[in-house]
Order: C-alpha cells, then structure tokens, then sequence
C-alpha cells in the first residue's frame, strides 16, 4: 500500500483465511449452549456463475471428490442456482457430521481458488435449526475473512431476525471473527438449507 493509498482512505483488501472455516465445529457448541441452535447437516458454497468448460471441469471434478467420500450418508453433493442467478454446490451430511460438513466446504472453496476462481467465489454457510424449527446459517464472507448470523423469520417472506442476529454476534465472538460492519450482514434468501 503506497502514501497516495494511505491518502486517499484505500485499503488494502484482507486476504482470505479458508482455514478460519475450521473454528465452526467449536462455535456450533458455543451456539447450542447459548441459543439452542445445532447443525443442520447442510453446507453451501455461493459463487457467481462462471461459464465456460475449465470451469465444467472443475465443478465435476470437486463433485465427484466430495461424492467419493465412503463417510457420506445422504444424497450426493448438488449443484443449484437461485433466484439471483448465483449457483451454489450443496453438501449435506447427517447434523453430527458437522466437521466433515466443514472439510467438504473447505475443500470446494480451496479447489475453486487454487483453480484461479477465487474471484467467483462470495460466501460459504453451514444451517443449524433450534427445537422451535427456526433457522439459521453462519456465513463465511469469502472477500472478507469474516462469519455472520443469518435469521430468516419462519412464515415471514423476505423478514429476518435482527435481534437474534445481533445476540449471536456477541455470543459467537470469542469463536469466530464476526463481520463487524452490520451493511455487510447480506440476506442470502433462497440458500440452499434454509
């Protein structure tokens, strides 16, 4: 970063921590003791879609590893688009598989960006539910480094949760770097697992 960097308020952009990814299994007790939440069984990574045969490749090729898994109980891992035009590959495990969940969206995000596809790359999350049937996801903002608490409001299309959001981001600081500035805690309606 130069002076003319320093002078006109840039920043350098954080490099992202893929690794940051494994603090979920540890954040998934703190967010059960604290909240009643606990793991889904579902995972997903969102990156803007990408045309063209390297890209095809890639994806059936990170299918294909993550299908292989000997471990893996339910369907394959799937490839979806939502209402926004984003696709997004889908893992699903059995809700105490939550670290083998976290490996599976490791592996995907690590595969697209050592591919030369980090920039397609937006955000990976992991869905939890409480006894209430309330959902919830943890999102990893890929550009950023950084989680947030999503809270979809059940019944109410288009609501969230704010107040829960904003408890967990307390609660779930000392286990993950949380998005500080809140204009950046995105809606992700229509994920895959919500």
């Amino acid at each position: 970063m130069g002076l003319l960097d320093i002078l006109l308020g840039r920043t350098k952009p954080v490099a992202p921590d893929l690794d940051r990814l494994f603090a979920l299994p540890s954040a998934a007790v703190t967010l059960e003791a604290a909240a009643g939440f606990t793991p889904a069984g579902t995972g997903a990574v969102c990156f803007a879609t990408v045309e063209g045969a390297a890209f095809e490749q890639l994806h059936r090729e990170v299918q294909a590893l993550l299908d292989a898994d000997s471990d893996r109980t339910g369907p394959p891992v799937e490839l979806s688009r939502d209402g926004y035009g984003y696709s997004w590959l889908v893992s699903r495990r059995s809700p105490d598989q939550l670290p083998q969940l976290v490996n599976d969206l490791h592996a995907v995000n690590s595969s697209l960006e050592s591919a030369g596809f980090g920039p397609q790359l937006l955000c990976s999350l992991t869905s939890f539910t409480d006894a209430a049937g309330r959902g919830l996801a943890l999102v990893y903002l890929y550009k950023r480094g950084t989680f947030y608490p999503f809270a979809p409001l059940p019944g109410a299309a288009g609501r969230r949760d704010t107040a829960l959001e904003l408890q967990l981001k307390t609660v779930l600081g000392a286990d993950l770097p949380v998005e500080q500035d809140l204009g950046r805690w995105f809606p992700v309606w229509g994920a895959p697992g919500l």
